[in-house]
């Protein structure tokens, strides 16, 4: 499964940016998607996440401010991000929780990742 995220980029404070994510491959199914981030320093963490349900969850920093959606027919994900802060400040990381036809159990597949930074 290959994850290609764009949307990343510079912005000031109270700014707002959107992150998209598309997977493709021999994928089966697809359960969870979500997004996380690794700034300089500090463990990948998660920031919010959505289930095949539609059940979301949002780290507690980013509840109010950050939205999750997902296009199920294009296994696609996005994340809405406004009221930026320079805390916000990482690589943002795509997962995907899929099965393939070539391993038939889920495993969790991750994008390359893409910057965004605000600036105060």
């Amino acid at each position: 499964v290959q994850l290609v995220e764009s949307g990343g980029g510079s912005v000031q404070a109270g700014g707002s940016l959107r992150l998209s994510c598309t997977a493709s491959g021999r994928i089966v199914s697809m359960n969870a998607m979500g997004w996380y981030r690794e700034a300089p320093g500090i463990q990948r963490e998660l920031v919010t996440r959505i289930t095949s349900g539609d059940c979301t969850e949002y780290a507690d920093s980013v509840k109010g401010r950050f939205t999750i959606s997902r296009d199920v027919a294009k296994n696609s994900v996005y994340l809405d991000m406004n009221s930026l802060k320079p805390e916000d400040t990482a690589v943002y990381y795509c997962s995907a929780d899929a099965v393939t036809s070539q391993t038939m159990y889920e495993y969790r597949y991750w994008g390359q990742g893409t910057q965004v930074t605000v600036s105060s």
